[in-house]
């Protein structure tokens, strides 16, 4: 089944005129490109312009793919392809010693989570694909089995057993649009996953950020694990482990990258009978990051941290004494009152459980938006408040 692809096909892009072109317009306008014939009539236009925005995209998602002889995928191959960072983080906690990706795709997670592994094997059905993946690896000296099929057809036949799995399955429908329910990715998640755990002790999905995870494990059994990632306090994915290990409970783990704070270790149910205490504002506001929104562990954070809430609907939370190590933003703040706003003024405008949107609280007050302070448009339980930062 090791089928070699990149040593039977004759890489075009790989000329080195061709490579030189490319480096020489990684900053020119591609739409203009577009309109001018190629000047190598072994390749298209639409084929240098596609290795241009690879790079352009690997500059700012995965800069070690900057080398000399790699080859990159059409656009959507690299939107769907996780980024370094995100992949980076997962395979710091991954080792053993088979360890098999069944939806490969442009081999970014790959790549970084079989770091800690000896055999390796790549599944695709994406012929092009996996020949671009095949060419990166032999530049970057990865080795790894290559294996062109789908995946339901790799199942059927094989008869390894592996360390780990991991799979990234396709989160869109034939139509192109975005699908989030486990039965209707490909593959079908909650058709294979029985298949899957057979034949591994560990296996790992990566899924949307938008999948909602009270669904995900009324509908997924096995989970061992959760952890949802944020690079920069943007939510990029939810990660789900499978273990045939018998274990107490889903641990979660929020995890905001590049942010400088600590991860949040919860077990899955403990919001249910988490309590949080009222208060109006004291010294300091709390904003969760939003690895935390989107565990919905409103009540848990705050017991943990010793923080009060302004309002059952407003997460934001309040203390009389700094807590450092809040997973979130800290801002030291007092109310004011809406008359000690001035016109031309210039404020980061967050809006929490109140009427008006920023872009409506900026036109109603006439204020500029971005500098250093901030004001906060919410509510606390006795009404509408306005928080200004000191």
């Amino acid at each position: 089944m090791n089928i070699k692809l990149a040593e039977s096909v004759e890489n075009k892009l790989s000329n080195k005129e061709i490579q030189n072109y490319i480096n020489a317009n990684l900053h020119s306008n591609l739409h203009t490109l577009l309109l001018k014939k190629s000047p190598f009539p072994e390749v298209s236009m639409q084929e240098i312009v596609q290795q241009i925005k690879g790079k352009q995209v690997a500059e700012r998602k995965f800069p070690f793919l900057l080398k000399e002889g790699i080859l990159f995928p059409p656009q959507l191959n690299l939107e769907q392809s996780s980024s370094e960072k995100t992949a980076l983080y997962k395979s710091e906690i991954l080792k053993g010693k088979t360890f098999i990706d069944l939806t490969s795709g442009f081999g970014i997670d790959a790549y970084y989570l079989s770091q800690n592994f000896d055999d390796i094997t790549l599944v695709e059905q994406n012929t092009e694909l996996l020949k671009i993946v095949e060419n990166n690896w032999n530049i970057l000296n990865r080795k790894a089995k290559f294996i062109n099929l789908k995946l339901e057809d790799f199942l059927e036949t094989n008869q390894e057993h592996f360390d780990v799995i991991y799979l990234d399955p396709a989160r869109r429908d034939e139509q192109k649009n975005k699908v989030f329910l486990l039965e209707d990715l490909s593959p079908d998640i909650l058709e294979i996953q029985e298949k899957l755990c057979s034949i591994s002790n560990l296996v790992i999905i990566k899924l949307s950020p938008l999948i909602d995870l009270k669904y995900l494990v009324s509908v997924l059994p096995g989970i061992s694990r959760i952890d949802i990632i944020a690079l920069k306090n943007d939510v990029k994915e939810v990660v789900v482990f499978l273990s045939n290990e018998n274990t107490e409970g889903i641990i979660c783990n929020c995890v905001n990258l590049e942010s400088g704070e600590e991860a949040f270790t919860f077990r899955f149910g403990e919001e249910e009978t988490a309590e949080s205490e009222y208060s109006e504002p004291e010294k300091y506001i709390y904003i969760p990051n939003h690895s935390i929104l989107k565990a919905g562990i409103f009540n848990l954070i705050s017991q943990k941290f010793g923080l009060k809430k302004l309002h059952p609907n407003t997460h934001l939370y309040t203390s009389a004494e700094k807590n450092e190590n809040f997973p979130g933003r800290i801002l030291e703040m007092e109310v004011i009152d809406s008359k000690n706003i001035k016109k031309k003024e210039q404020f980061n405008i967050i809006s929490k459980n109140y009427p008006l949107k920023p872009e409506e609280i900026k036109k109603k007050y006439g204020l500029k938006d971005g500098g250093k302070q901030y004001l906060i448009f919410t509510q606390s339980k006795k009404g509408k408040i306005i928080l200004k930062s000191v």
